[in-house]
């Protein structure tokens, strides 16, 4: 588990993390790897990971019965896939694919929500991490509507 800590802490994502709440993070965790075009999730699924890349990138694509599969968004190593573990009804909003070889951590959703759910300043800590992220996803959302609707 210490290696798996180690490649943790690498990740921006918990830069300044206390090292209590590092060993709870990391007792979640696992490395995994996914080929091109492998789908970290699909639209519907049960949101029970949570994604900090390492390497490569991962579109975020919504499903149209006109035009098929429309990226939303796209992440690349140092950012994180997935929220929607945090919110019930767990469900991913969207599909997440890979483009090229990608590098994750894995971090299990049931595993860190029983966590923080027994230690709440974890649990706060946690939130606190992924509401700017959230917002961020809103306002591009935000932005991209603007794009589509703000030209009339």
């Amino acid at each position: 588990m210490e290696d798996l800590k180690h490649i943790i802490l690498e990740h921006p994502f918990f830069a300044g993390m206390d090292d209590e709440h590092m060993d709870l993070v990391a007792g979640c965790a696992r490395n995994m790897r996914f080929r091109d075009g492998e789908f970290l999730f699909r639209e519907g699924e049960e949101a029970d990971t949570f994604y900090c890349l390492r390497t490569g990138e991962v579109a975020l694509e919504i499903h149209s019965p006109h035009q098929g599969a429309i990226q939303i968004a796209r992440r690349r190593a140092g950012d994180v896939v997935g929220w929607s573990w945090i919110v019930a009804p767990y469900r991913w909003y969207c599909d997440a694919r890979a483009i090229g070889e990608v590098r994750a951590l894995g971090f299990d959703a049931v595993c860190l929500r029983n966590k923080w759910e027994t230690d709440k300043v974890f649990g706060f800590e946690m939130y606190r991490r992924f509401v700017p992220l959230m917002l961020a996803s809103l306002q591009a959302t935000r932005m991209q509507m603007l794009d589509v609707y703000g030209r009339r």
